[in-house]
């Protein structure tokens, strides 16, 4: 008779044989793991609505958030452990299994490239499919807060997620005591299963009350990265062209100072090398579709390919195997306005955009670009 462990024994009407149902409810209030009863087929809860249960969710104490957040951290860890005892027997149980099914196809193509690549291990790991570079330019001081502009968006901003929400590039060790937060798409976390993906990678919602809590609530050090540009930005792009859209994006700026946040210039050389797209001109049937689009979703549909997964000659999804060099530029001292002017606004607008300029200006000529190359700034 354990707290965690309640039985209800429900009987059934005179004649008919009874049942006995346990229902497991591990710390649930109490009136919740009451007995349920049956009457004509269907089952309820006794002295209580299910409405004044569902309002009690609120006290069961194992959804309390941090210990949530560890038991995660947890099985995070024990999926690696797994892996590293098991993982090699179930997959070659399974893949023996397979041969005995329908799938015995996909387990023979298998065998046939295990044939195939056997000996590559020998000569180390996979190479990345995208080589990453981020370059710091300036020391970041862990008592401010920052907003990183990031430019180009590309087409998936693949340089933004690799260098700010992973460590391959080892972002931590460049910015000692800085925490990065990739804002995207608010959008993509109303959908299952990816917002948490988003989330345990550092991604939130690029929208107001999620950058205020971290630039007001969260202490300093913190540095959130809004790829500025957002979807029009990335129906232009294309191997070869440098251009951002800047103009008349200037929501970071007042955020910035509505907090006092440093503004730094970020610039990935490379980012719309990795995928090709068909463009299509303005006045077209098919941008107009992907503004419209834009307007009512949130992102722009683009028609892109990479490479193949095997071969760089085919089309596919992968990004081609093009350097991607994310500089991160000097801050930008901006001082704390509640109610910033318009005038304000356009003052830092101004020079975040000098700033950006500069910063691909300096650093175009050792990346591979001519020096007459110039940053379009639409």
């Amino acid at each position: 008779n354990s707290p965690e462990l309640q039985s209800c024994c429900v009987a059934g009407r005179a004649g008919r044989r009874a049942r006995v149902d346990v229902i497991l409810w591990p710390v649930l209030p109490s009136h919740l793991g009451r007995c349920l009863w049956e009457e004509g087929g269907g089952w309820g809860l006794r002295g209580s609505s299910i409405l004044s249960a569902l309002q009690d969710l609120s006290s069961i104490t194992w959804l309390n958030r941090s210990k949530v957040e560890k038991q995660l951290q947890v099985i995070s860890v024990l999926q690696w452990v797994l892996s590293f005892l098991v993982l090699g027997v179930a997959c070659s149980v399974i893949l023996m299994y397979m041969f005995c099914t329908d799938c015995w196809l996909v387990a023979a193509l298998y065998l046939t490239w295990l044939a195939f690549d056997w000996n590559t291990p020998r000569k180390g790991p996979r190479e990345s499919a995208v080589s990453l570079q981020l370059v710091k330019t300036h020391n970041l001081l862990t008592s401010r807060n920052y907003i990183f502009g990031y430019h180009p968006h590309g087409i998936m901003g693949l340089g933004a997620f690799c260098n700010f929400s992973t460590e391959a590039t080892e972002v931590s060790k460049k910015f000692p005591g800085i925490r990065p937060y990739l804002a995207t798409l608010a959008g993509n976390f109303r959908m299952p299963v990816l917002r948490e993906y988003l989330m345990s990678g550092g991604i939130c919602p690029v929208n107001r009350d999620t950058i205020d809590y971290l630039l007001s609530k969260n202490g300093s050090g913190n540095a959130i990265i809004i790829v500025v540009g957002g979807a029009a930005e990335s129906l232009s792009s294309r191997p070869g062209k440098n251009a951002v859209t800047l103009r008349n994006r200037k929501g970071f700026v007042k955020l910035a100072l509505r907090h006092g946040a440093d503004l730094v210039p970020t610039y990935s050389f490379g980012e719309n090398e990795v995928y090709k797209q068909v463009i299509f001109e303005e006045g077209s049937w098919g941008r107009w579709v992907q503004k419209k689009f834009q307007k009512y979703v949130g992102f722009a549909p683009c028609i892109f390919h990479g490479r193949g997964l095997f071969s760089s000659d085919t089309w596919g999804l992968v990004p081609y195997s093009k350097p991607i060099t994310t500089v991160v530029g000097e801050p930008i001292t901006i001082p704390k306005l509640e109610h910033p002017t318009q005038q304000d606004i356009d003052l830092y607008h101004a020079m975040y955009m000098e700033a950006l300029v500069k910063l691909f200006d300096q650093h175009k000529t050792k990346l591979g670009l001519p020096e007459t190359e110039v940053l379009e700034v639409n």
